[in-house]
């Protein structure tokens, strides 16, 4: 049956091709006239048969003659959309601009536009980058940064764009192979998400930072706790070039997730290392470690037994004291992550309960500013690198995220576009219509990995140099030169303020000195936080 339903997509294709029999029939058994029928379906018979074979389109290929309705209607879309914005009813601004910009740019085309900014500049939160009257010009936009710090022992040269976390189960083997090819086409890294390192991961030969979440995959015990030795062969694999710790993500922080039994595929089974047949559990709370002393052991388990990769963990800020807590154990241990990766409550997911996705978590804006002023704050920010995710996907994005401390930036919504996304918001029933999000081998046939790959490598070239334009016209030359003071803000009087204003760096070693001032209520946090336990301490009324 199932089979059956998704056959109803090719309902249009096949209707005309019997058309076109039909009509070829009445034509030599009752009248000449039914050849202009002939004529009119055979085109659209061939039509189809031309939009099943071609790889640009993955939305004709699910969707042959059908699909074409999608592109009349954005022939047209412009000017609906200007009139919903005139009308304040473009409810979905950033997604849709952001879509187009990333399709222009892994297209090659020209993301140039008429008539100015289509942001409303006057509103509060409007942001822009200053610019010099003296612009300098940068040959080079492969920008690029080393993570690892003195207890590393092979440290990465990573591109500051990297594609952020996204599972194979969350999205087909295509979708994977496409991206990876990319990243090796491009030079840059591909985060396996937690579903841990399939074999599309590896065909792609793209490098790659493995994920390791509560569900410990790929390195994942029968009773699901980590085991070690399954995890030093999957670590020691060449590709993988950085191991990332997974305390939560941004669009559903504190959440665990079940994969059904229904949904495991035997490749999916294979990748992860669990049962076919049986529900898949990630719990909330990882098992190996319960406090900030022990999680920071881990951390320096994960970094031996991959040989001495670069190791850190990435979040979505919550209870501010407990980082606190973590930041207090590196001292005490003196065991330091080689980067910690920021990821905001924006964030995005296939599926997410509606208050966890709009009202959990903080915002990677505040939570990338308080990350980096509590390790300048506690003295180790220079042997930490952080990196920044969260609806980062034009080279603004970009610039506004290494001014307030990033030294990388990881984008998983941009580099979906770019192999064809048209967020359908069908990624948790299995029916993505590009093959995207989904383990329905029809659908995902639709998504072409050699096509897609080079719109992925394109997009993040295109990109960088974008932000190579944008850092000449600021007057600097690299974008890690980016400080708070190169942005400005709108606020809701319609006043301005300077970036260094609305988010400053504060002062080195400040938390660890006694004698120091308070800065933003920073110290009061740290005076509660733990190296021993995530628990607050009792308090008082």
């Amino acid at each position: 049956m199932t089979q059956l339903s998704e056959l109803k997509r090719f309902t249009v294709f096949g209707s005309v091709v019997i058309l076109t029999v039909l009509s070829l029939l009445a034509a030599l058994i009752w009248s000449a006239w039914f050849l202009l029928a002939f004529v009119v379906f055979g085109a659209l018979s061939l039509l189809g048969w031309h939009d099943v074979r071609q790889p640009q389109h993955s939305i004709l290929r699910n969707y042959p003659v059908l699909g074409h309705m999608r592109f009349l209607f954005e022939g047209i879309r412009p000017e609906i959309r200007q009139y919903l914005i005139e009308n304040d009813q473009d409810e979905e601004p950033f997604s849709r601009d952001a879509r187009s910009l990333v399709y222009q740019r892994a297209k090659g085309q020209e993301d140039a536009r008429p008539f100015g900014t289509r942001q409303r500049v006057y509103d509060a939160g409007y942001s822009w980058v200053t610019h010099s009257v003296q612009p300098k010009h940068i040959d080079d936009s492969d920008f690029r940064i080393t993570i690892g710090n003195d207890q590393c022992k092979q440290p990465y040269l990573s591109s500051i764009y990297n594609i952020s976390a996204m599972s194979f189960g969350s999205l087909s083997a295509q979708a994977i192979l496409a991206l990876n090819k990319g990243a090796k086409l491009g030079g840059f890294a591909h985060d396996t998400g937690e579903g841990s390192v399939s074999r599309y991961h590896k065909e792609g030969g793209g490098d790659l930072i493995y994920q390791v979440a509560s569900g410990y995959f790929g390195a994942r015990a029968s009773d699901g706790s980590f085991d070690p030795d399954k995890y030093a062969k999957t670590a020691s694999l060449p590709q993988i070039k950085m191991i990332e710790l997974k305390l939560s993500q941004g669009a559903k922080p504190g959440h665990g997730g079940m994969l059904p039994a229904s949904k495991i595929t035997e490749e999916i089974a294979e990748a992860r290392g669990i049962p076919m047949g049986e529900d898949c559990v990630s719990p909330a709370a990882h098992s190996a470690f319960s406090t900030p002393l022990e999680m920071m052991h881990f951390l320096k388990q994960l970094r031996d037994l991959s040989g001495g990769k670069p190791v850190g963990f990435k979040l979505c800020i919550g209870h501010q004291r407990e980082f606190m807590c973590m930041v207090k154990a590196m001292l005490e241990t003196d065991i330091i992550p080689d980067f910690i990766v920021v990821d905001g409550a924006e964030g995005g997911t296939g599926a997410a309960p509606l208050e966890f996705a709009n009202h959990v978590g903080m915002p990677m804006v505040e939570g990338l500013t308080f990350v980096h002023n509590t390790l300048r704050g506690a003295g180790i920010r220079d042997r930490i690198k952080i990196g920044a995710a969260g609806k980062i996907v034009s080279a603004f994005d970009i610039a506004r995220a290494l001014s307030l401390g990033a030294d990388w930036c990881n984008s998983a919504r941009g580099f979906m576009f770019a192999v064809g996304c048209i967020q359908a918001q069908a990624c948790h029933t299995n029916h993505c219509p590009v093959g995207v999000a989904t383990q329905d081998p029809i659908r995902a046939r639709a998504l072409d990995p050699e096509h897609k790959s080079q719109r992925v490598a394109r997009f993040h070239r295109n990109t960088l140099e974008a932000l190579g334009e944008m850092t000449g016209a600021a007057g600097l030359t690299a974008p890690c030169d980016f400080l708070p003071h190169h942005l400005m803000q709108r606020q809701s009087d319609r006043s301005m303020v300077q970036g260094n204003q609305a988010f400053p760096y504060l002062p080195e070693g400040f938390l660890t000195d006694p004698d120091a001032a308070d800065h933003m209520g920073y110290k009061e946090r740290w005076s509660r936080a733990s190296a021993d336990s995530f628990t607050p301490p009792e308090i008082v009324f």
